[in-house]
């Protein structure tokens, strides 16, 4: 099966636990919590699963060298290095911004981890990823491109795998989901959930928070995350018809920007943090668990519901944003 063409990057299974002291404060529901903050490769995060799947395509394609992009306190560019780290493979990373005199979080991370960075002004979704691509084949490199976010359909096998992951968790546990809220930003971990939902008949609802309002390459999050599942059904042979408004994104918690961290972030970290001493990351994570929150507390869901929280890492970024975190 297509699933198994990956190499092992990450600590899997990941846990899956109640959070036991936080369904006490929110009675009416029971929550859980899917640990991919503990994927492992460099402080873990949802990215490790994707580069199971691209790394090994990189290295059956032959190629030594991998490209991708992201802001400089991406959670997916310090994976991506430490992926590359391990298999043996260079990194380079084109990154927003210009080269700063300290670096810390991720960023600091991944430079210990090896990259070659690229600093490109205010591009951060690797809208010049060819240049860097075409400049770095003159010089001798087999080079393999990842996309923003890791996001396209080779990276979103990862979370087609996850859902088999849970579902074998579930059945052990004797247990259902009727939610399951994460962070949606570069649209793999999406689409991933969603062909993994329809292939291993996974009983529960998505509710994708969205995070970035600003678009990829000149399409929407709903269109990136349309076309990655249009690709995932010529290769399981759905008979499913996906339409773009079949593609669900919780909006409105991310009105105030991209990385732009809020009271309702530092809130959701907090509150995480002193109930079950679990961590978030102010970018990503909390803004996620804040609408979780809030779907919760307005009872926008059905109460007595069985709730899973689906954390995909990002810890480092706390560092970054330590002033904001006082």
């Amino acid at each position: 099966m297509i699933l198994n063409n990956k190499i092992n990057l990450g600590f899997l299974p990941t846990p899956l636990h109640k959070m036991v002291n936080l369904s006490k404060k929110y009675s009416d529901f029971n929550i859980f919590i899917k640990r991919d903050d503990n994927t492992g490769l460099a402080s873990g995060g949802n990215k490790t699963r994707k580069l199971e799947y691209l790394i090994y395509e990189a290295i059956n394609n032959n190629c030594n060298t991998i490209i991708t992009a992201g802001a400089q306190q991406s959670n997916h560019c310090r994976q991506t290095v430490a992926a590359c780290a391990a298999s043996g493979i260079e990194c380079h990373l084109m990154l927003d911004g210009t080269d700063p005199e300290k670096y810390n979080g991720n960023l600091l991370l991944s430079h210990l981890l090896g990259a070659h960075f690229h600093f490109n002004g205010g591009k951060r979704k690797g809208e010049d990823i060819s240049l860097l691509k075409t400049e770095l084949e003159a010089n001798g490199k087999r080079c393999y491109v990842i996309p923003y976010g890791g996001s396209n359909i080779t990276g979103a096998l990862g979370y087609v795998n996850a859902v088999k992951e849970l579902k074998q968790q579930l059945t052990e546990l004797n247990l259902e989901i009727d939610y399951i809220f994460f962070a949606s930003s570069s649209g793999g971990t999406q689409a991933g959930l969603t062909l993994g939902k329809d292939l291993f008949e996974l009983n529960s609802e998505l509710v994708p928070i969205n995070i970035d309002k600003a678009e990829t390459n000149g399409l929407t999050l709903e269109e990136v995350v349309l076309n990655i599942i249009t690709d995932g059904k010529k290769l399981f042979n759905f008979r499913k018809d996906y339409q773009l408004k079949d593609i669900k994104l919780i909006k409105g918690y991310d009105e105030n920007g991209y990385g732009v961290v809020t009271n309702d972030e530092i809130s959701a970290i907090k509150e995480l943090a002193t109930t079950e001493g679990i961590l978030l990351d102010p970018v990503y994570t909390a803004r996620a668990f804040h609408g979780m929150l809030d779907f919760i507390k307005n009872k926008k869901i059905r109460s007595n519901s069985n709730v899973l929280f689906w954390h995909t890492g990002g810890l480092p970024a706390n560092f970054y944003y330590a002033e904001k975190l006082k």
